[in-house]
C-alpha cells in the first residue's frame, strides 16, 4: 500500500477565515502518515486566518496553490495516486486543474454541501472557496488553470447552493445529487464506469461528527459516504483531497473525528 500513495499535505492558508482547518489537515495528515507509512509531503507554511475578500485570499495563497499543483503533477508522474489533506476547499484551485490536465478522461466527485461553483459576479460572500469548481470549469480566471468538463463534475450531498450558483450549475451541465439520493447506485449511475478524483469537504456531514467551519443541516452520515467509497472500484481512483476538517472544535473530540476519518478513507485504500 505504501507504494501507491503520494501524501501531500496543505499548510498553507488558503482562504482560511478560521485557525482550525490547517490544524486539523495536520493532523489527518499524520494519522494517514502512520496508516500507510508513508512520509507526508508537507506543502506551505501555517499563516494567522482572515476574513478576506477572493481578491486578497488568492494572491497570497500563490505559493501554496503553486506548490500543490508542483506536488500533483510530480505523484502522477511518479505512478502514484495523489492523496492530499487539505484545509480549505480553495486548495483545489492548484489540484483540480492539474487533474483534469493528466486524467481528463476522469469524473470529479465532489462531496461537499455546497456546490461552489460561484464566480466574482455571483458571490455574496467573496470567499475563495466557494469559486473554487467554477475556477477550475473555466468560468473565472484564477490564474491557476481550468481544462475541467462541468459536464464531468457530480456535486454529492449538495443542498446549500446559492440562487445565481444553482444555475450556473445547471447552464454548466454539472450534475447535482442532493442527500436524499446521495446513494452508492446513483454516484455509481453518474459515474458511468469511468475514472474518479475524489473531493470530500467534511461539510457534507450531518453536523456532529466531524466539526466543519461551515455547517449545515440534512447531511449524510459517516457510514453513507463510506459505502459510496465502497462501492468504486479501487483501480477507478485516481486522487483523491479530504479537506475542512475543523480542529479543536469543543463539540467533538479531536481524536473521535481524526479516527472517523482515517475509517471513512479506508473503505478507498483496499
Amino acid at each position: 500500500m505504501a507504494s501507491e500513495y503520494s501524501l501531500i499535505v496543505s499548510q498553507g492558508r488558503v482562504a482560511d477565515r478560521t485557525d482550525g482547518a490547517l490544524a486539523g489537515a495536520r493532523r489527518v495528515g499524520e494519522a494517514v502518515s502512520s496508516l500507510l507509512a508513508v512520509d507526508p509531503l508537507i506543502i506551505g507554511t501555517p499563516t494567522p486566518s482572515e476574513i478576506d475578500d477572493w481578491s486578497v485570499a488568492l494572491p497570497e495563497a500563490e505559493t501554496t496553490l503553486r506548490g500543490l499543483r508542483t506536488a500533483v503533477s510530480e505523484a502522477i508522474a511518479d505512478g502514484t495516486t495523489p492523496l492530499l489533506i487539505t484545509n480549505t476547499c480553495a486548495a483545489s484551485l492548484g489540484t483540480l486543474p492539474t487533474a483534469a490536465a493528466h486524467h481528463p478522461e476522469a469524473v470529479v466527485l465532489w462531496i461537499d454541501a455546497h456546490g461552489d461553483f460561484n464566480t466574482p459576479d455571483t458571490t455574496d460572500s467573496g470567499y475563495l472557496g466557494g469559486m473554487v469548481l467554477a475556477a477550475a470549469c473555466g468560468l473565472w480566471n484564477s490564474g491557476h488553470g481550468a481544462g475541467l468538463d462541468p459536464r464531468k463534475v457530480v456535486v454529492v450531498g449538495g443542498r446549500d447552493i446559492d440562487t445565481a450558483e444553482e444555475q450556473l450549475l445547471a447552464d454548466a451541465g454539472v450534475t447535482v445529487i442532493p442527500p436524499s439520493e446521495s446513494t452508492p447506485e446513483r454516484v455509481l449511475e453518474s459515474v458511468a464506469g469511468r475514472p474518479v478524483w475524489i473531493h470530500v469537504d467534511w461539510d457534507v456531514l450531518e453536523p456532529g461528527y466531524i466539526p466543519a467551519a461551515y455547517r449545515v443541516g440534512g447531511g449524510l452520515l459517516p457510514h453513507q459516504i463510506a459505502a459510496i467509497f465502497a462501492a468504486l472500484p479501487p483501480d477507478s481512483v485516481r486522487g483523491i483531497e479530504l479537506a475542512e476538517f475543523e480542529a479543536g472544535d469543543a463539540e467533538v473530540p479531536e481524536r473521535v473525528s481524526v479516527e472517523l476519518i482515517v475509517e471513512t478513507l479506508q473503505h478507498l485504500l483496499r
